[in-house]
């Protein structure tokens, strides 16, 4: 899995002019060097993390949000690879086109599912887990999603997917693709859980799109406007 959640730096990187005073300055803060308390603080990065989830989500579940970004596009499965190339090769690079476009329709189906998760997860966080995102990597944020969230993204999204993919037809789609494939004389027959595959790759694609938001957030500035940032963050 890869990275959507995105740290608190945005919110007083106007009064840093760098990515080490940034870093120290979140240190303060949470270490509770400042006039207010750790739990402000952690409360404060619930805030923006929230604040940040929830557009993030809103992105990748949107009509093309996986198909037209090409870092998540969700495509044939690896072990289908050469059924694209030959069925391209035989003037089938329209049904093909449609079996890949429904794919990412399915995705962008369960994509908003994953809010809630996502805010559970972060109102869940302990202070310990907030000095841990500030002192830690630059997708530190997204790798505690990952880990609280995974599992909880697997078992909410299959079924939305598996129910999507009828939807949308891909079902269909795969299985005349397939079809076409298997009785291409000599050819090794390809089989595929369509719903885990697109499951786990839509999981990715939302980890994806979260590790580019928090390093976003860590090195470019921003401002909240709730009065606990404005506290925290002044």
């Amino acid at each position: 899995m890869r990275n959507l959640a995105f740290i608190i730096i945005s919110l007083f990187m106007f009064n840093c002019s760098s990515q080490a005073q940034i870093f120290k300055k979140a240190k303060e803060l949470i270490g509770g060097d400042a006039a207010f308390t750790k739990e402000e603080a952690a409360n404060a990065l619930k805030q923006a993390l929230e604040q940040g989830t929830v557009k993030g989500v809103g992105v990748v579940s949107q009509v093309d949000g996986y198909f037209k970004n090409p870092e998540i596009k969700i495509p044939f499965p690896p072990e289908a690879q050469n059924v694209e190339e030959k069925l391209r090769a035989f003037g089938l690079g329209n049904q093909v086109d449609e079996a890949i476009l429904s794919l990412n329709r399915a995705a962008e189906d369960a994509a908003s599912e994953a809010k809630d998760i996502f805010v559970a997860a972060i109102k869940a966080l302990t202070i310990q887990d907030a000095i841990n995102i500030v002192k830690g990597e630059q997708d530190a944020a997204t790798r505690f999603l990952e880990r609280e969230t995974t599992s909880q993204l697997t078992a909410k999204f299959s079924p939305i997917i598996d129910a999507s993919l009828k939807k949308v037809n891909a079902t269909k789609y795969w299985s005349d693709v397939m079809e076409r494939y298997n009785k291409i004389p000599l050819v090794k027959k390809v089989e595929t859980d369509l719903t885990a595959y697109v499951t786990e790759k839509a999981i990715d694609g939302l980890f994806v799109m979260i590790a580019q938001e928090e390093l976003n957030i860590r090195e470019n500035p921003g401002a909240r406007t709730t009065e606990l940032l404005k506290k925290v963050f002044k």
